[in-house]
C-alpha cells in the first residue's frame, strides 16, 4: 500500500448529481453537449476549501467519463463526459487539488461498459472472431447475438476478463489518466470481476506508477483473500457499515462488537476503506436519525481503516435510496455553487459539521488509529464502551451510549477529548 493512503481521508461525492448534469438526459440535452461540452467539473473547486477545512486531504470521485446516463454505463474510458466537461476541466480540478494537497481517486468501471459503447457495437457487426468480439462474452450460436450482462441490467454489457485485450484495454486506462495527475482507482464492481484479472493488471499499472492505490468495491465475501488474490490495497468494509446503521437503529451494539472483532482480523492483512454512507445508500442521517448519525461518525473516525465522507453527511444532509428508476436521485442531489457558510447553518447542521471537523482532527493528532484494534471495555445493547488500541499499545477509550439521548465520549486516559451529544 502507498505510504500516503495511510493518512487518506476522503471526501466522496457523485460529479453528475454534485453538478446537476441531467442523468437521464434526453436526445436534446445530449446532442446540445454534444456540440458543445458544458464545463461543470469546474463546479468542484469551489467545494475545495471545504474538504480542507473539514480536515480531509482527499476528493474520490464518481464516474466522470462519457456515458449513457448514471455514469456507470461507460461509452467512452478516454473521454471526460462533455455534460461535465472536457480533459481540460479535469486537468484544472487535479491541480487545484494538488496545490491544496489533495488527492484524486477516480472510479473505474471495468466489469461493464454501456450498450451502446461504440466497441461493443463494432462487436456486433463484426461478428464471432472479431477483435472487437474478444472484449465481450457473445453467444453468436441463435439467430441473434446475446451479450451476457451485468446483474440482468440489459444495457450493461459485461467485458470478457479472460480476454488478453480486455487487460490491456484496463491497463491503457489507468495508465493515461495516472499520467494525467490522478493517484488512484476505486474498482466499481470489483467483486463482479475474478481476482486473477486484477492480479495480472494491477502490477503493469503500478510498474510506471507504483505509488497507484487501488480500492476494490467488495460487498460481500473473503475481503482478505480479495485483496491477496486480486493485489488490490484495499476494499469498501460493507460489513462495518452495516452493523453501525444497524445498532444504532435498532438498539444492538453486540452486532457492531462483533463485526469490529471481525474488522480486527482484516486489519492483519490489509486497511479496509471505511464508510457509513456513499452514492449507492441511504443517507446514515435518514438511516438513524441526526443523533444518532454524529455517533456513526465517531465510529468511523474512531476505528482503524481508511475512512471516506460522503460529501453532504457531514452537514446530516438526508436521502433516501429506493428501488426504482431514478431511486438514486436523493442521495446524490445537486450541491450549491459554494459551500454554506457556517453561521447560514441551522443549529443541527452546525453541530453535525463540528462533530466531522472535531473527529478528523483528533484523528490527524492520533494517526495510528488508521491500524487501530479495538478491545471491549463494556457491552449492553445500548451502551458500548471500547479502547481503540495503537500497535504501541497508544489508547483512546471511547464510549457511546444510547440508552436515552445519545451521546459518546473520547478520553485518553483521565482526559476528556471529545464529546458528542450531550
Amino acid at each position: 500500500m502507498s505510504d500516503w493512503s495511510e493518512h487518506a481521508i476522503w471526501w466522496h461525492v457523485y460529479p453528475l448529481g454534485f453538478t446537476g448534469a441531467p442523468v437521464r438526459p434526453t436526445e436534446e440535452e445530449r446532442a446540445a453537449v454534444e456540440a458543445e461540452p458544458v464545463h461543470r467539473l469546474r463546479h468542484l473547486t469551489a467545494w475545495l476549501d471545504h474538504v480542507v477545512e473539514l480536515g480531509a486531504n482527499g476528493l474520490l470521485l464518481g464516474p466522470v467519463f462519457e456515458s449513457e446516463t448514471h455514469g456507470y454505463d461507460t461509452t467512452d474510458f478516454f473521454r471526460i463526459d462533455p455534460r461535465l466537461g472536457d480533459d481540460d476541466d479535469l486537468d484544472h480540478l487535479v491541480a487545484e487539488c494538488r496545490s491544496r494537497g489533495i488527492r484524486v481517486l477516480l472510479d473505474g468501471v471495468f466489469n461493464h461498459v454501456g450498450a451502446t459503447h461504440p466497441l461493443y457495437t463494432a462487436a456486433l457487426e463484426g461478428g464471432e472472431g472479431s477483435a472487437e468480439a474478444e472484449l465481450f462474452r457473445i453467444d453468436f450460436s441463435g439467430d441473434e447475438p446475446v451479450a451476457e450482462d451485468f446483474e440482468g441490467h440489459g444495457s450493461l454489457v459485461a467485458l470478457n476478463h479472460a480476454s488478453s485485450a480486455v487487460e490491456d484495454l484496463l491497463v491503457e486506462v489507468m495508465t493515461h489518466w495516472l499520467a494525467r495527475g490522478v493517484d488512484g482507482w476505486r474498482l466499481d464492481a470489483a467483486y463482479s470481476v475474478p481476482t486473477e484479472l486484477w492480479a495480472r493488471v494491477l502490477p503493469r499499472v503500478r510498474e510506471e506508477f507504483p505509488d497507484t492505490w487501488f480500492l476494490g468495491e467488495v460487498i460481500h465475501g473473503d475481503y482478505a483473500g480479495f485483496v491477496v488474490d486480486g493485489t488490490i490495497d484495499s476494499v469498501t468494509q460493507y460489513e462495518l457499515w452495516k452493523a453501525t446503521w444497524s445498532s444504532l437503529k435498532e438498539g444492538n451494539f453486540f452486532e457492531l462488537d462483533w463485526t469490529l472483532q471481525r474488522h480486527d482480523e482484516f486489519l492483519e492483512a490489509f486497511v479496509p476503506q471505511t464508510f457509513v454512507g456513499n452514492h449507492d445508500t441511504t443517507r446514515i442521517a435518514s438511516q438513524v436519525g441526526a443523533e444518532k448519525a454524529a455517533l456513526a461518525a465517531v465510529v468511523l473516525l474512531t476505528v482503524g481503516g481508511i475512512p471516506s465522507i460522503y460529501g453532504g453527511d457531514e452537514y446530516g444532509w438526508e436521502g433516501v435510496k429506493e428501488e426504482r428508476l431514478g431511486g438514486d436521485d436523493e442521495v446524490r442531489p445537486i450541491f450549491p455553487p459554494d459551500p454554506p457558510e457556517p453561521d447560514g447553518l441551522n443549529p443541527q447542521q452546525q453541530t453535525m459539521l463540528r462533530v466531522h471537523q472535531d473527529l478528523i482532527a483528533l484523528r490527524r493528532r492520533h494517526p495510528w488509529l488508521t491500524t487501530a484494534r479495538t478491545e471491549t471495555v463494556e457491552l449492553t445493547n445500548t451502551r458500548y464502551a471500547y479502547d481503540a488500541v495503537g500497535a504501541d499499545d497508544e489508547r483512546l477509550r471511547v464510549t457511546l451510549d444510547i440508552g436515552g439521548v445519545p451521546w459518546a465520549d473520547i478520553r485518553d486516559g483521565d482526559q476528556t477529548l471529545l464529546v458528542v451529544g450531550r
